[in-house]
């Protein structure tokens, strides 16, 4: 349940930069997870895969690295890095 939360804000805030960008389509997103966000890069890419589908974000790449700093201020958060959109 943690994770849907995450992924539908995520999902929410690329869907506000393509259209802010005037673009109808993402290529590309770069994230950052915090040590204690309780998700893996790998959970993650598959709740982003099937949270994308039928979206803006539908097909695009998604790079997600794990940042292991526990004592980082962000520790608990998902941090949305990038999106790439077509022009």
């Amino acid at each position: 349940m943690h994770e849907f939360h995450l992924i539908k804000d995520l999902m929410r805030k690329i869907t506000e930069i393509c259209h802010e960008n005037g673009a109808e389509k993402v290529l590309g997103v770069k994230v950052r997870i915090g040590a204690l966000a309780h998700i893996t890069p790998d959970h993650f890419r598959e709740h982003f895969e099937q949270a994308a589908v039928g979206t803006v974000a539908d097909g695009a790449s998604l790079d997600a690295t794990l940042n292991p700093d526990e004592n980082d201020p962000q520790a608990q958060d998902i941090l949305l890095l990038s999106v790439e959109v077509e022009e």
